[in-house]
């Protein structure tokens, strides 16, 4: 044969036994069409096909994706416009469904999560959206999930990123969170006031009672000292006048003896009373008020005795 026709024959078997081999990467899945019609799955592996007849229409990854969905506007219940966007995790659980049921798989869910939460964003009022961001997000996975099952696929998370309300709702906000703040703000003012006063009120009433209570004690400590005092004052001068009674007593004992047992004591005590006698007449002289008094020397003890009485009166008179 020429050679020509060898080469050409050769060449044509060639690519006939490579488009018979088909190789599918790890977590990838293909699907095969025989003459039009659905043949057969092919996995990750070495794999061989029909030269001319079998035909690889939809190859995929059977990973998890994220599809990323852009800012849409909405509606809320209280008719306030927000742009709202959102990622989804999914991934294919069914290469057949994912590719016969639907056309175009990535913008039918595309448009699912959309309108899906459009219609949840339109449920809730504008404050709603902000704090209720978890129950949203697991409201659109449980509803995305059962929408996109009979396309073989499985929604495994939804997020909502941003929740952005209109320039002229922010500015409202902004606003109406300016005036909540001076609120709490002089609220809070108000109570540290009204606190402080009453502090103050009690700190006043605990320093006039601790006062009024110091005053007590300071009073009752003073009386019970004076009265202390008086006490010791009466038992000295008590103590003092039976001390001078003793010593009267013991004087007049030693006398007695005397007298009785010495016959000249008896001119020594007259030479006593004598003395003493003419001492009270020098002071009874010295007096502004001086008396004349007579003395029998035969009873110069009676005698003495009125001079003291006499002197005792002047010495009251002076004072």
């Amino acid at each position: 044969m020429n050679p020509f026709v060898w080469i050409v024959v050769l060449a044509f078997g060639g690519s006939t036994l490579l488009g018979s081999v088909k190789i599918v990467s790890e977590k990838n899945e293909a699907l095969v069409e025989s003459l039009g019609s659905y043949k057969k799955k092919l996995t990750p592996g070495l794999n061989f096909l029909v030269p001319f007849i079998d035909k690889v229409v939809y190859q995929e990854t059977v990973r998890e994706k994220v599809l990323d969905i852009p800012a849409q506007s909405c509606i809320t219940k209280d008719n306030v416009g927000i742009c709202a966007d959102a990622v989804v995790y999914w991934r294919i659980m069914d290469m057949e469904k994912a590719y016969y049921r639907v056309e175009n798989l990535q913008k039918a869910m595309e448009n699912l999560v959309l309108t899906q939460i459009r219609a949840e964003m339109g449920k809730l009022e504008l404050d709603e959206t902000f704090t209720a961001r978890t129950e949203i997000n697991e409201i659109l996975l449980r509803e995305l999930d059962i929408a996109t099952d009979p396309w073989g696929v499985k929604i495994t998370r939804v997020e909502l990123r941003d929740i952005t309300p209109s320039r002229a709702v922010q500015e409202s906000m902004e606003l109406q969170m300016s005036a909540e703040r001076k609120k709490r703000a002089a609220i809070l003012t108000s109570e540290g006031e009204r606190d402080s006063a009453v502090n103050a009120a009690r700190g006043r009433a605990e320093a006039q009672v601790l006062q009024a209570e110091a005053q007590k004690k300071a009073a009752i400590l003073d009386a019970e000292a004076q009265k202390q005092g008086t006490v010791l004052k009466a038992e000295a001068a008590a103590q003092q006048e039976v001390l001078k009674a003793q010593a009267t007593a013991r004087a007049i004992d030693i006398i007695v003896e005397k007298l009785k047992n010495d016959p000249v004591a008896r001119e020594s005590l007259q030479f006593l009373l004598t003395q003493q006698y003419l001492d009270m007449g020098q002071i009874i002289g010295s007096s502004g008020s001086s008396k004349v008094m007579f003395m029998d020397p035969r009873s110069i003890a009676a005698t003495l005795e009125g001079m003291r009485s006499v002197v005792g009166d002047d010495k009251k008179a002076v004072l």
